[in-house]
């Protein structure tokens, strides 16, 4: 099998969706699948070797174009208009079997589709109706006209990869047919330590609180500052944010010296992929304050895998895999989440429960073993349809 897959955002970068990317590519490679991969000009080239093959192409770079961060801004639609004739490009230059897009490629996968007869996989990470009425509020009066493209789009697929359950029951309720939950998995890696000792390197006092990820606001760092200010000190703790760009991290170090705690809380800025699972298990605590979406964060299968105790918000982006064995959750407010990490620090014996819980379910139901399992359906279902024609 030959496909097109459509990456539209910077590959490779050390974030959610481009390691969601990477991970199908090298599973795809291994079952023997050639992929020609389209995706922005920004980003690290990838080697993957297998009895399948990847070739990455890349757009032109379009003028004024630099900097694309995660989520929809204008620079994603600015880039996605030299993404498109790119993807017309190839569709008329190679052969392909089908077309797997990712994100807002469905859309351009749907009208290609259509002209080449191809089949195509939508790998849904996000609604995106949702995520540009949450990012632009003013664009409420086209709601339904957004929701209606989005719906037609998963009826017409030959497959929904859903990345969570509340992104499933929406492909399904749109009357998608076959919809497959492709969930993330735990990025540890071996058990090796990680080479470095952060309590050593920042010199952080008591138990240690660990955030990993971008900081974007949708993660819900305001709320983790505002939180880790409501304790007060008590008990003694400190807070290490792992990620984030030079901008982002300006701003929220002020926040935390606005917040009266600057001196507890430490930013590492990005750390190799290859130190996630020792840098998570150094900690007391980790944390994922987000207050917005509803897709599951990739770094909770990471964090449930580590061994460490989670302090989640109860939205339901966690909800739908955590619960109150496998984390302690609390309502998205200061005085709430403050105080589950309160009462979480102050007590091992609760941490040690809940952090073997969440290791055992991880180990059951979100194993690469899983993933590969439903990659295997997919194809089957693209395989199907293609056959049907």
């Amino acid at each position: 099998m030959k496909l097109l897959f459509l990456a539209p955002h910077p590959f490779y970068q050390e974030r959610g969706t481009p390691i969601a990317v990477d991970l199908l590519l090298h599973v795809l490679v291994e079952k023997g699948v050639d992929v020609d991969l389209l995706t922005y000009h920004e980003g690290e080239d990838r080697h993957y070797t297998g009895p399948g093959s990847v070739t990455i192409h890349r757009i032109p770079t379009p003028p004024c174009c630099k900097g694309i961060r995660p989520g929809f801004s204008l620079k994603k639609l600015w880039a996605d208009v030299f993404f498109y004739r790119s993807a017309v490009k190839l569709v008329r230059t190679y052969t392909y079997d089908a077309l797997h897009a990712v994100e807002e490629a469905v859309f351009m996968a749907r009208r290609l589709g259509r002209k080449a007869s191809l089949p195509y996989v939508y790998d849904m990470d996000s609604s995106m109706s949702r995520q540009i009425l949450d990012k632009l509020p003013f664009t409420k009066p086209l709601a339904s006209l957004m929701q209606g493209r989005e719906a037609t789009a998963l009826r017409e697929a030959a497959a929904v990869a859903a990345v969570c359950d509340d992104l499933a029951d929406i492909a399904r309720e749109a009357g998608a047919d076959p919809v497959f939950l492709l969930r993330d998995v735990p990025l540890l890696g071996d058990a090796s330590p990680c080479g470095t000792d952060l309590r050593n390197e920042l010199g952080g006092r008591g138990p240690m609180m660990l955030y990993v990820g971008n900081l974007e606001a949708y993660q819900g760092m305001d709320l983790l500052l505002e939180s880790v200010a409501w304790m007060k000190g008590a008990p003694e703790a400190h807070l290490v944010i792992v990620g984030g760009n030079e901008h982002h991290i300006a701003h929220y170090r002020r926040r935390a010296e606005e917040l009266g705690i600057g001196e507890i809380t430490f930013f590492t800025g990005p750390r190799p992929l290859e130190e996630l699972g020792g840098l998570l298990r150094q900690a007391d605590v980790l944390v994922s304050p987000r207050s917005q979406g509803t897709n599951t964060p990739m770094k909770i299968y990471s964090y449930m895998a580590s061994g460490t105790a989670i302090a989640a918000t109860d939205r339901l982006t966690h909800t739908q895999v955590l619960t109150s064995d496998t984390a302690a959750l609390a309502s998205p407010v200061p005085e709430e989440y403050g105080a589950g990490l309160q009462e979480l620090l102050k007590s091992p014996e609760q941490r040690q429960k809940i952090a073997e819980a969440a290791r055992q379910e991880v180990d059951t139901k979100y194993s690469m073993k899983k993933f590969k399992e439903t990659v295997d359906h997919i194809l089957q279902a693209v395989s199907d349809k293609t056959a049907a024609k």
